[in-house]
């Protein structure tokens, strides 16, 4: 079973950078496309980037665009997603989740990693 663990979170302000990253452990993320999504109070889940399994296609929210950039690395089993220029509204809970071939992504999340954008 694939367990996806998020980190990298924090309070930074606007315009800062910040790094997160979505470790697998109990299987391998190469054959997954691979989503960051993010939620913030009261609002519903988003999504913000995804990266197909060869790293050929990917896509960003209007939102981050040119301001974040997600990249995979197989050999570690990890995915980032790299924050700039960061502004108050990027403020959510950040997770990442998975989607096999021909799949929607999972209907189950972890916990996630806050990341709080304010002066």
């Amino acid at each position: 079973q694939l367990q996806l663990d998020e980190s990298g979170g924090g309070q930074v302000q606007p315009g800062g950078t910040l790094t997160l990253s979505c470790a697998a452990s109990g299987g391998t993320l190469r054959d997954y496309s691979i989503g960051w999504f993010h939620q913030a109070p009261g609002k519903e889940r988003e999504g913000v980037s995804c990266i197909s399994n060869g790293g050929g296609q990917i896509n960003y929210a209007d939102s981050v665009k040119g301001r974040f950039t997600i990249s995979r690395d197989n050999a570690e089993n990890t995915v980032y997603l790299q924050m700039n220029s960061l502004k108050p509204e990027d403020t959510a809970v950040y997770s990442c989740n998975v989607a096999g071939p021909g799949t929607g992504w999972r209907t189950y999340w972890g916990q996630g990693t806050q990341v709080t954008v304010s002066s």
